[in-house]
C-alpha cells in the first residue's frame, strides 16, 4: 500500500508523526503517541492495525455513570497486565504494545499457547483485531499475581477491526471467545443506567477487598466506555512508583492520590477515610523509605521482573528490551521442565544516582 493510500485510509494530511520500526526483515510503522490517530495505529505491510482507543475515567460514580450512560451499562472487570493487540498479517500473527510495536516475546508466546484460537477467530473475520491483557506473576512488563493464572495467561476485553476501529458488542465478543476457546475478562452483567453506579460500587468493593484493578463499564455496542479502579490499584501504583520516585513522573502518582480523594469523598465515613490515609501514608512513604535504606546499604533498586516461557521466548524478551535501549541484569538464570525461568532487573537510573546523591550529602536545588 502506498503512503497516499495509507493517508486516504486513515483520514489525515500526512503521516507526521509516525516512527518505523523493523520486524522480521519487514519494515513496519506505528504511532506511538495521542494525536492526528489513535495512539498505537499500526501500518504494517498494507494492513492497518488502529490503536486502542483511549478510555475515559470518572472519578464519581454516583455522578459519571448517569452522565455518560444514557441506557444499558455493561460491566466487566479491567485487570493489571499489559494491554496487547492481536492481528493476522501475511498470513502471520503478530502481538502489538499498546504503542504500536511489535512484541517478539508475546507473539511467540500466543503462537504457541493460543495460535489455533487465535486464526479460528480471524478466519471468521479477516479483518479483526483480538484486545487483550497479558496477566500473570511471570510478566515481563507488568507483574501482578492472580489466583486464576499460574504464570502469565491472556484475556480478551475486545474484538475490534483493524482499518476502521469499530469495536464488536460485547454479548457477541464474548460468544465469539467463547465457541473459539478464548478467554474474556469477568463479566459483572448489564444494569440498566439507574442501577449501574450502585451495582458497579458494590462489584468494585469486593474487587478492591481481593486486591484487584477496577472495572471498565461500556455501552452493550463498546460505542461508549468508562474506566473505575479500585483503592487497592492506585494505592499499589503509588507503592510502586514510590519505590522508584524519581523515574516515576510526579503527574503519575498526582493522578492516582486525587483518585483516593474523591472516592474517599464519595465513599469512606469518618473512620474508613482515617484508615484509607493511614494505608495512602504507608504506600507512599513506606516504599520510598525502604528504597532509601537499600541504597544508602550499597544496593541498586530498579523494576523487578520474572519471566518463565519456552527458551526462545525468554530469549526474544531479554533481545527486545535490550533493543529498545534498556538496562537489564539477570539475576537468575534456570531451565524449569521445558521452560526457562528468568529473574531480571530493569535497571533506573534516576532513583539510584539522585538518592545516592542526597545521602552523600546533595542539594536539592
Amino acid at each position: 500500500m502506498t503512503e497516499e493510500s495509507y493517508v486516504d485510509l486513515l483520514g489525515v494530511e500526512d503521516l507526521d508523526g509516525f516512527e518505523r520500526r523493523e520486524h522480521g526483515g519487514t519494515e513496519y510503522r506505528h504511532y506511538p503517541d495521542y494525536g492526528k490517530v489513535e495512539r498505537g495505529t499500526v501500518l504494517y505491510d498494507g494492513e492497518v492495525v488502529r490503536g486502542f482507543p483511549k478510555v475515559p475515567r470518572t472519578l464519581v460514580l454516583s455522578e459519571g455513570v448517569p452522565r455518560y450512560f444514557e441506557d444499558e451499562v455493561a460491566v466487566e472487570e479491567k485487570m493489571n497486565g499489559y494491554n496487547i493487540r492481536v492481528a493476522r498479517i501475511d498470513g502471520e500473527v503478530l502481538a502489538f504494545s499498546r504503542s504500536g510495536i511489535v512484541c517478539p516475546f508475546t507473539t511467540k508466546f500466543l503462537r504457541r499457547v493460543y495460535g489455533e484460537e487465535l486464526n479460528a477467530v480471524i478466519d471468521e473475520r479477516p479483518d479483526a483485531v483480538v484486545c487483550g491483557e497479558m496477566i500473570g506473576r511471570d510478566n515481563p512488563y507488568t507483574s501482578h499475581d492472580y489466583d486464576e493464572v499460574g504464570s502469565l495467561d491472556l484475556r480478551v476485553f475486545d474484538v475490534r477491526d483493524g482499518p476502521t476501529g469499530e469495536p464488536m458488542g460485547v454479548k457477541e465478543r464474548r460468544a465469539l471467545c467463547e465457541e473459539y476457546g478464548l478467554p474474556s475478562v469477568p463479566f459483572f452483567g448489564v444494569h440498566p443506567v439507574e442501577e449501574a453506579a450502585e451495582e458497579v460500587h458494590a462489584v468494585v468493593s469486593e474487587l478492591d477487598e481481593r486486591g484487584r484493578e477496577g472495572v471498565v463499564m461500556k455501552t452493550p455496542d463498546v460505542s461508549h466506555q468508562l474506566k473505575y479502579t479500585t483503592s487497592a490499584a492506585n494505592q499499589g501504583d503509588l507503592a510502586y512508583a514510590f519505590s522508584l520516585p524519581f523515574d516515576y513522573g510526579q503527574d503519575f502518582m498526582f493522578r492516582r492520590i486525587v483518585r483516593e480523594a474523591f472516592q474517599a469523598h464519595e465513599f469512606d465515613e469518618d473512620g474508613d477515610r482515617d484508615e484509607r490515609a493511614r494505608s495512602l501514608g504507608e504506600s507512599v512513604l513506606g516504599s520510598m523509605v525502604e528504597t532509601v535504606e537499600r541504597i544508602e546499604d550499597g544496593d541498586e533498586v530498579g523494576e523487578r521482573h520474572t519471566v518463565r516461557a519456552r527458551p526462545d521466548e525468554v530469549e526474544a524478551i531479554l533481545d527486545h528490551l535490550r533493543g529498545m535501549g534498556l538496562q537489564i541484569t539477570v539475576e537468575e538464570d534456570r531451565r524449569d521442565g521445558e521452560d526457562r525461568f528468568v529473574e531480571f532487573v530493569k535497571k533506573t537510573q534516576a532513583t539510584n544516582d539522585k538518592t545516592r546523591n542526597y545521602l552523600e550529602g546533595g542539594v536539592v536545588q
